[in-house]
């Protein structure tokens, strides 16, 4: 079960029992909540799962034994797959309390030597949230492991297999909002008024462009209603469930036997086999309950599926059973017409409120997918709109967005029909379950470290029962199965080539960095006049001087006094403490004012442009100063060892220290602020150019100076003020424009990739100086080829 954090109890209770009493009622509150977030989906399912099992292969077998084997078959698959699997076992392996695909991935990567970005320190180990889980030295000798670290084909084909993963996720992302509205509205179709089928699409289609329209506000001002819809539903098909069972068929209670599945198969044969696609959507949507782990807690999840959902969802099943039992040839709406006359519109508006919670489940999951996958280097830069102020990790990209609008729709009018969407979604839904019983099996061996037997019957196991359902889902490709498998392949791609492009980006810059040697030989001056100011060049770089450095040297008769090597990385972890987020280091030795500053991000953690960076890393580097010149071992060391020795700056450390005096006040006017600015010119465009992301901002502006301390070194003195005037005289951002080409002996697929699939992603994504909120009047930019 994984850690239950992100609330805190004022005070420590004063014996165990009220410390039970208020863990267990903590989790009810967050179980409650769940509900409209997690189970929106899964919930729905009744609305099209016997339409869709009992259309097609098995018109002729619409008899009381094969609706009561199909029951059967539902019962087991929901007791198997999200009860056993994901509620028992699957919650347990949470990474620091998140869970989804990429979840796992990272353990995998801690715990493995995995990552294929040689981006990681030592230094990022002792993060705390890096150590959890159990001790990694005890099974370095594993020979799965060694052997799986060794060969980097393998290693390329796991991050394959978790890209493909994703790319399934986000075609839920496209099918979710398709069938589930579309079923919903269908119900307009039994009553008095019948409505035809082209007019329920376009009702579908407006209420989708309504879903989809509405993202840009967030779901801050509606969440509080998610949960008392999902909760009305639940109890709506529930008390229905009962009312079915006991009018139409109490013997269906029976068919809770496995017997009635081996009687189902001898009467179907093949059949029955090829219905599984449509069983398979009873399931749908299982997954949300691991993604969306760190929301809530592993507790409280599993009460609410347990003691809520479960039932309501078997019994509902049950009753739909016992009507079609009684009432065969109504297979088409079995949902709506199993509901007794007197509540059906109420259950209707319920229904259609229930399908846009459990649409808006996953759009939004979709959403926070797609920013993990850029963290973890797998996706172009988007833009990430953050909608709440309050709620951490609700955010809404446009881009992505209007995209899966306009595939949702395509889907929508192209099928017109939930049986064939069901196919699709069946497809994508069981693939993802597949690969994430492959990654767990991974984590069992890896992670847990149990044993590989049993990592084996894990696998063996739940592939069997799912690889059932997989090989009926694939049978229904050419009935709309191929949406799913041509959507991910798709998106894939992109995740490829742009991980492929941004890996390759690196190892040039790791294998042509500026030699240290070099820049020593040049001296304090680098050769060049030293003028005022503070010069921040980014890089992807985590050690050594960037090619692009030496371009600068040689080619501008000046350099900024103080020069800082930043570099903005995700880290495979969660989330990254902000006493723990920056590194600061020295690249060379004292006199030449250069260092190193490593901002680390993990990959669910919030970028937020806080207008403070600035000021952060001046009190970030003078207290590096202070606490290298005390500590005997940086000043012993020699020179040519300074760059890779990192110092983790916390925020409290820097609160505690006294050797600045530091004095701030905050206006919305840009012109007035640059009060230590001596440049004219500088305020001239300020003014001209005015912050347009963020106008009428209240920014806080802050001056430093350094306190009269008798005991401080001279020359430590020397260097804070050093570094105090250049942050008076402005601050530059130097960053390269690069252009990334394939070698001329390289292969013609790589070519094409690069030449054509990187470069086309990177002209289009967002810039990396937009995406890491640099300033545009202080950005500096300079042009260079990567030849890969």
């Amino acid at each position: 079960m994984g850690p239950e954090s992100g609330v805190s109890i004022p005070s420590p209770p004063r014996n165990p029992s009220s410390l039970s009493w208020v863990n267990l009622s903590r989790n009810l509150i967050l179980a409650y909540q769940s509900l409209g977030v997690v189970y929106g989906d899964l919930s729905t399912s009744p609305l099209y799962v016997y339409s869709s099992t009992f259309i097609g292969n098995l018109q002729d077998h619409q008899n009381e034994d094969a609706i009561f084997g199909a029951f059967s078959l539902i019962f087991w698959t929901l007791t198997l797959i999200p009860l056993l699997k994901y509620v028992f076992i699957m919650l347990g392996a949470d990474d620091s309390g998140e869970g989804g695909t990429f979840a796992l991935y990272s353990l995998l990567c801690r715990h493995a030597k995995f990552s294929l970005l040689p981006n990681q320190q030592a230094a990022d180990e002792e993060l705390s949230a890096y150590k959890y889980g159990p001790s990694m030295q005890v099974a370095t000798g594993s020979p799965l492991k060694r052997f799986l670290e060794k060969h980097k084909a393998l290693r390329t084909a796991l991050l394959v297999v978790v890209l493909f993963g994703a790319s399934m996720v986000i075609g839920d992302g496209v099918l979710t909002p398709a069938i589930s509205v579309l079923s919903s509205v269908s119900g307009l179709q039994v009553t008095e008024k019948k409505l035809a089928s082209g007019e329920i699409v376009v009702l579908a289609c407006v209420i989708l462009v309504g879903l989809f329209a509405l993202q840009h506000f967030g779901t801050r001002r509606v969440a509080f209603m998610f949960a008392p819809i999902v909760i009305i539903w639940l109890v709506s098909i529930f008390s229905i469930g009962l009312y079915n069972i006991i009018f139409w068929n109490p013997k269906i209670v029976r068919a809770i036997s496995p017997y009635y599945i081996i009687k189902f198969f001898r009467e179907t044969g093949k059949d029955g086999w090829f219905s599984l696609g449509g069983i398979l959507l009873s399931v749908t949507g299982t997954e949300a309950m691991f993604a969306d782990l760190g929301h809530f807690t592993a507790l409280s999840i599993r009460l609410a599926f347990a003691f809520v959902v479960y039932p309501c969802l078997v019994v509902q099943y049950m009753g739909q059973a016992a009507f079609l039992s009684r009432n065969p040839q109504k297979v088409l709406n079995s949902f709506y017409d199993s509901i007794p006359g007197p509540v059906f519109w109420p259950i209707f508006v319920i229904a259609t409120l229930a399908t846009i919670v459990g649409s808006q489940a996953i759009i939004t999951a979709t959403f926070s997918l797609i920013k993990q996958c850029h963290a973890l280097g797998c996706f172009p830069r988007v833009k990430v709109v953050h909608t709440s102020k309050h709620i951490l990790g609700q955010i809404y990209i446009p881009e992505i967005n209007w995209i899966l609008m306009i595939l949702t729709l395509a889907i929508t009018i192209g099928f017109q029909s939930t049986t064939l969407i069901g196919n699709a979604y069946g497809l994508a839904c069981i693939t993802v379950m597949f690969i994430t019983t492959f990654l767990m099996a991974l984590v069992v061996t890896f992670v847990w470290q149990k044993s590989v037997l049993l990592a084996a019957m894990f696998l063996v196991f739940f592939w069997f029962s799912e690889g059932v359902y997989l090989s009926a889902a694939l049978m229904k490709v050419p009935q709309g199965g191929w949406v799913p498998l041509v959507l991910s392949v798709i998106f894939m791609l992109v995740m490829y080539i742009w991980h492929y492009g941004t890996r390759k980006k690196y190892n040039f810059d790791l294998h042509n960095k500026v030699s240290l040697k070099w820049l020593l030989g040049l001296g304090p001056s680098l050769g060049i006049v030293r003028v005022p100011g503070i010069g921040l060049i980014y890089s992807e770089l985590a050690t050594g001087v960037p090619a692009i450095f030496s371009h600068f040297v040689t080619n501008l008769p000046a350099f900024h006094k103080v020069l800082v090597f930043v570099c903005v990385k995700s880290v495979p972890v969660p989330y990254v403490s902000p006493e723990e987020r920056f590194l600061i280091g020295r690249v060379c030795p004292r006199p030449y004012r250069m260092y190193r500053c490593i901002v680390r991000y993990g990959y669910k953690d919030i970028q937020r442009d806080d207008g403070d960076f600035e000021d952060q890393l001046i009190q970030s580097i003078s207290e590096f100063i202070q606490m290298e010149a005390g500590d005997a071992q940086f000043c012993s060391s020699e020179s040519s060892s300074y760059d890779g020795r990192l110092a983790v700056i916390s925020s409290r450390t820097i609160q505690s220290s006294s050797s600045l005096i530091v004095t701030e006040r905050e206006d919305c006017d840009g012109i007035e602020s640059i009060q230590s600015s001596k440049s004219l010119m500088l305020k001239s465009l300020r003014s001209a150019y005015p912050d347009d992301e963020n106008p009428g901002v209240r920014r806080r502006h802050v001056r430093f100076e350094v306190a009269a301390s008798p005991g401080m070194d001279t020359g430590v003195r020397e260097e804070l003020m050093d570094l105090i005037e250049a942050k008076e005289a402005g601050v530059a951002y130097i960053m390269g424009h690069s252009y990334v080409k394939a070698r001329r002996s390289s292969s013609y697929l790589k070519k094409l990739v690069i030449d054509m699939g990187y470069s086309f992603l990177r002209k289009n994504c967002r810039g990396p100086s937009v995406a890491l909120n640099i300033p545009h009047i202080n950005l500096i930019e300079v042009g260079m080829i990567y030849y890969v």
